[in-house]
């Protein structure tokens, strides 16, 4: 019985003992000195975002102009070429044929005029027949020009410089007027195009647009707005020009922001924002003591960042928090 007491009464000192251990390596946060900043509402314009595509300012269906066959293609999906470049060769006999006929049927009308023109001036002829030849001779050239011309039309040249990004033909096929033979896009200035409803505001012509691409901000300019609404999906189509070098690609997808009236939100500055993977969080001082609040934000501009939740205004936000505070520690307001 006794033994029994004594080993009660060591548990409990030991239970004692190990509490007062507990209490006096307690860690006591020391005082921050912060700066802070109170938030509160402005009015800012509100943005609709709007999905928009790139595309190159030049692009073009390539088409025959007569019917040939097909003999040669020299180019591939994707190349690139110079304007100018033969990419394609056809064949039409017939008009080479045109050719030889209205070039013989010039060379014996200027044979004839200068015999007739030797025999005017010995006046065995009449000046009448010397200049209804003058004018068999214009009549031929126009002929050959056109004979000429539609030769011109067998080797189908790159209009600019860019990259082939479609291919409808192979040899041996045959072509006809208005048959597309290949697709290009060229590879100078870029614009996006989007679809805006009809019931957003009109923007003056040049009017600077912010879009979004891969996670980056661009500007671009208002360059054509077309004046009539598409009937079937009550929006109009807007075209904006990218700066040289913008880091884009042709057939990208956009985020294009457009005004849609003025709102209310909350607003704190940039520094007062700490990321923590993919967090956003920001620091309070509420009643001495700092809060870790977690937001969510949304427009970012001239150094002030939108915050959509987590904070109210009249809040007390700490600017340039760093990484060495702490949730409930102990606060100093700088003023």
């Amino acid at each position: 019985m006794v033994r029994s007491v004594s080993m009660g009464l060591a548990i409990l000192l030991l239970a004692g003992c190990g509490h007062q251990e507990g209490k006096d390596t307690a860690i006591v946060l020391p005082e921050a000195d912060v700066w802070t900043h109170l938030v509160g509402e402005r009015t800012h314009t509100r943005m609709q975002w709007l999905p928009g595509t790139v595309y190159p300012v030049e692009q073009a269906l390539v088409a025959a102009k007569i019917m040939a066959t097909v003999e040669e293609v020299s180019f591939t999906i994707g190349q690139a070429v110079t304007a100018g470049d033969i990419l394609i060769e056809l064949r039409a006999d017939e008009i080479d044929a045109r050719v030889e006929q209205a070039e013989a049927a010039l060379a014996q009308l200027e044979r004839n005029y200068e015999r007739d023109k030797g025999l005017l001036a010995q006046s065995a002829t009449t000046a009448e027949a010397v200049r209804t030849l003058e004018d068999r001779i214009r009549l031929a050239k126009a002929e050959l020009a056109e004979a000429k011309t539609m030769e011109g039309y067998q080797l189908i040249r790159a209009p600019f410089n860019g990259t082939v990004t479609s291919k409808k033909v192979r040899r041996g096929d045959l072509a006809t007027p208005g048959m597309v033979l290949f697709s290009i896009e060229g590879s100078g200035a870029l614009e996006i195009q989007v679809q805006v409803p009809d019931s957003l505001s009109a923007l003056p012509y040049g009017t600077v647009v912010a879009i979004e691409a891969d996670r980056q901000k661009l500007e671009s300019r208002l360059a054509e707005w077309s004046p009539a609404a598409d009937p079937a999906s009550r929006t109009r189509l807007v075209k904006l020009v990218l700066p040289a070098e913008s880091p884009v690609r042709s057939g990208q997808y956009v985020r294009v922001g457009w005004p849609a009236g003025e709102t209310t939100s909350i607003w704190i500055p940039a520094e007062a924002l700490s990321i923590h993977g993919q967090m956003e969080r920001v620091y309070l001082v509420e009643e001495s003591f700092l809060r870790l609040r977690m937001i969510k934000t949304g427009i970012r501009e001239a150094g002030w960042i939108q915050v959509l939740a987590g904070l109210k205004s009249g809040d007390q936000v700490v600017l340039s928090p760093g990484n060495q505070l702490k949730d409930g520690q102990p606060a100093k307001v700088i003023q």
